[in-house]
């Protein structure tokens, strides 16, 4: 008589006590607070690591994470729980204010030579839409102004997710990603099509320096700016790490330099070392 065997890849369901050790494990190395509603999104996230790693739960799991840190588990497990959502020209109004006020003073500066360059820091840049965004502004304000300025921008781009990184310093992208707010002008401007994707062209890309950072570590070596965008990442972070984290950046910018932030975001209640400006198009912060 045959016996009836059964077999499922479904994986183990995670218990609380194990997304509580993985929550605060997370939440140790890169900032990120995962609320206890969050359950789900943890044990779908990291399902895949347990069938790349062979552990049998997430309690395995997260053992491999601390004992074995030669595995790099703890950039994957990061790495599976960021949100890279992003976009070509990600809420306009802040692109909008770069082009029509911003740049345009700043390149005038620099033909007058007030000014040596214009120093930007992308952070949690995703796969680099925005940094390259960025640049392609400043382009069209130069190339009107002043068009021996175009070289006078330098971009530092930063992430903590290594996959997201990876797509970003190719400057490769699909059809799916080319259509998420990039017009065909741009396209034809900024772009080489390759087959079924588009690459970024040299004189865009060869301003936009990337490497990888985790908002907790210090900013050391990362120099001074006189923009820096962190838009939509604070908000994934508790209050006291914003404290933290506004008080690095204040050191960063440059005097009157400016702090760009999500739209729904605020550094009200988290830190008194910048004000808010209401520009014609966004609002900013600038250092106090």
């Amino acid at each position: 008589m045959k016996t009836a065997t059964t077999s499922s890849n479904k994986p183990p369901s995670i218990s609380k006590d194990e997304f509580r050790l993985l929550r605060d494990y997370i939440e140790k190395n890169c900032g990120i607070s995962v609320g206890d509603e969050k359950t789900y999104l943890v044990e779908t996230r990291l399902s895949g690591l347990l069938k790349e790693t062979g552990a049998g739960s997430y309690r395995s799991l997260y053992d491999l994470a601390v004992t074995r840190p030669a595995m790099g588990l703890r950039d994957k497990l990061v790495d599976a729980m960021t949100t890279n959502e992003t976009l070509w020209f990600r809420d306009t109004k802040p692109f909008d204010e770069l082009q029509k006020v911003i740049f345009p003073s700043m390149v005038r500066e620099l033909k007058e030579k007030k000014r040596r360059s214009v120093k930007i820091w992308s952070a949690a840049c995703s796969t680099g839409q925005e940094p390259y965004s960025i640049v392609m502004t400043y382009l069209e304000v130069a190339r009107k102004i002043a068009p021996d300025m175009v070289n006078k921008i330098e971009i530092t781009a930063t992430d903590i997710s290594r996959s997201a990184m990876f797509i970003a310093i190719s400057g490769r992208y699909d059809q799916i990603a080319m259509k998420r707010g990039m017009n065909q002008d741009m396209v034809n401007r900024y772009f080489k099509e390759e087959g079924r994707c588009h690459t970024i062209k040299p004189e865009v890309k060869e301003k936009v320096k990337f490497k990888s950072l985790n908002l907790k570590d210090d900013f050391l070596g990362m120099g001074n700016f006189d923009i820096v965008f962190m838009r939509n990442v604070a908000i994934y972070f508790k209050d006291d790490f914003k404290v933290a984290l506004y008080a690095k950046l204040a050191k960063t910018l440059n005097k009157n330099g400016s702090l760009f932030l999500g739209s729904t975001e605020s550094v009200t209640g988290n830190s008194d070392l910048f004000a808010r400006v209401r520009g014609s198009s966004a609002s900013y912060f600038t250092r106090t």
